[in-house]
């Protein structure tokens, strides 16, 4: 035992034997009462996520999901967890916390969809230092309106309050889903070959990448979350807070119609280092800069805060969310189709040999080429 943790155990000692005073977990910091009831309060928001083979904890500790066998013939699971960033400090600053969760969702069962996976349900985690019934029930619903929008089950959680850990008005959201696709059925890697088209959808903006460098622009500039933008049409703080697209049912839909090869989904690292992710070995991807319309924050800020193009593109999504991999001849009708559920979608390149290409801006070893034009 450390020397410090020692002289607290001996005080508190002392202190009970002078006094006869006894010490609670609540005066400690933590309310079981409160949790229990705050806890209540989020059965509605979960029960509306309810699908087929969701069925809770049944009272006891793990939570359950039954894979109906009848449907699946080689079903392998597929696995994703990711939290919120950053993005929670504008959350605080602005204490709104009603849409982070859907941001939560999105993080992880867009990768669960990226591999061509139906996600089945979500667990989340959320850790503050003093609990706030309200606020915690804000996070939630916004957990379970993601979870609607992908079309899993938020089948249980965990909220953790921890006294000393955060900060007062502070806590960390995490989540977890799990999805399932036939093996044979799986994008990856193994799937992509070199003439092979680059299909982008666009992004709502920033989505939860690349906040760190969006705070630090926001504080050397001065400028404040309330600040009316009339590019954004919005507050600067409306803007950064918008909800990352869920693309999941979208690519549900397409995935029974079309031979996708791969997906990526655009998170942190941005296009130069997510499009390489599903390529294998001795391939790379073309992309033509100007082959999308890009949400105008993504100039503001790079202007706001004298960020260069390279550094931009290898940490904003710039503009799209998910880049799927199919082969040419299928491109325009997946476009189309994209485009009747309601995606914005465009060609934005290709895939080609790692040898043969012609060098752009790229520092993953030159795995993506930046071309500037309009594209293929």
């Amino acid at each position: 035992m450390p020397a410090e943790d020692r002289r607290q155990s001996q005080a508190g000692r002392a202190g009970e034997a002078g006094d006869g005073e006894r010490l609670t977990y609540r005066q400690a910091g933590v309310d079981v009462g409160l949790a229990e009831s705050a806890v209540a309060r989020l059965a509605d928001h979960m029960r509306g996520t309810a699908r087929p083979g969701a069925f809770g904890a049944g009272g006891g500790f793990g939570n359950r999901f039954e894979l109906d066998p009848a449907a699946w013939d080689r079903p392998v699971l597929v696995s994703g967890t990711d939290g919120v960033g950053t993005k929670l400090k504008i959350a605080f600053a602005l204490d709104k916390h009603d849409t982070i969760g859907l941001d939560c969702v999105a993080m992880c069962a867009d990768d669960v969809a990226a591999a061509g996976a139906e996600p089945l349900f979500f667990l989340d985690y959320v850790a503050v230092g003093r609990l706030d019934s309200d606020r915690l029930e804000a996070i939630v619903a916004g957990v379970a309106a993601g979870c609607r929008q992908a079309g899993c089950a938020l089948i249980g959680g965990e909220t953790a309050e921890m006294p000393g850990m955060y900060p007062e008005g502070e806590y960390d959201l995490v989540g977890f889903c799990v999805g399932a696709a036939e093996k044979d059925r799986l994008w990856g890697q193994d799937r992509v070959r070199a003439g092979q088209a680059l299909v982008g959808l666009a992004s709502s903006g920033l989505h939860s990448n690349g906040f760190s460098l969006v705070r630090g622009v926001i504080e050397r500039s001065g400028l404040r979350f309330g600040k009316y933008v009339d590019e954004f049409g919005r507050t600067l703080g409306e803007e950064l807070l918008e909800p990352t697209r869920i693309y999941a049912r979208t690519l549900r839909a397409v995935a029974g119609d079309f031979e996708v090869a791969a997906a990526a989904h655009v998170t942190g690292g941005g296009l130069v280092r997510n499009i390489p992710r599903v390529l294998p070995e001795g391939l790379a991807a073309r992309v033509h800069k100007g082959s999308w319309d890009r949400p105008p924050v993504f100039e503001y800020l790079a202007h706001l805060g004298g960020v260069d193009e390279a550094e931009a593109f290898r940490t904003w999504n710039m503009g799209l969310g998910m880049v799927l991999v199919v082969d040419r001849e299928a491109v325009a009708r997946l476009v189309a189709r994209l485009r009747e559920l309601g995606e914005r979608a465009w060609v934005i390149g290709d895939v080609v040999d790692a040898r043969g290409a012609d060098k752009g801006a790229s520092d993953k070893g030159d795995r993506l080429r930046l071309i500037e034009g309009e594209g293929p």
